[in-house]
């Protein structure tokens, strides 16, 4: 490898030690729905967000709040002896993929079948603090 490469591979992964993120593969709700769920969330303080995913009606918005649980247990095991309710927690950013799609079969009247798409999807969630921010706009 050359030290271009190795330099940029450095970089790279003590960028990655400063993100908190946490990801979630192949959860059986297609990606429209939970792109409904991750709309209410996205940019919003943890507390703030974990009330809305607590407190909402839909089946996705379960799985989302046990995916931002382990994004902040991710946060924690990086800092540890830091506080979270101290440190300002955010959703910087969460996006939803395709993922997975199951294709079944269901019986039609006068011997057809239809065509069933079970889909999945992947949601990656990434969490940042605003003290970080706040100290790099006062230098």
């Amino acid at each position: 490898m050359g030290a271009r490469k190795r330099n940029s591979a450095e970089a790279r992964k003590e960028a990655a030690k400063a993100r908190y993120k946490a990801v979630m593969r192949n959860c059986p709700t297609s990606p429209r729905k939970m792109r409904l769920v991750t709309g209410l969330i996205n940019g919003k303080e943890v507390n703030k967000a974990l009330d809305i995913l607590k407190y909402s009606s839909q089946d996705a918005s379960r799985r989302l709040e046990k995916l931002l649980l382990s994004a902040i247990a991710n946060w924690q095991s990086k800092n540890e002896g830091a506080r979270v309710e101290e440190s300002n927690l955010y959703v910087k950013n969460i996006h939803v993929d395709g993922g997975r799609t199951l294709k079944r079969l269901q019986t039609a009247p006068q011997g057809r079948a239809y065509r069933l798409r079970k889909r999945s999807n992947h949601v990656t969630l990434v969490l940042d603090s605003m003290i970080k921010e706040t100290e790099k706009t006062s230098e």
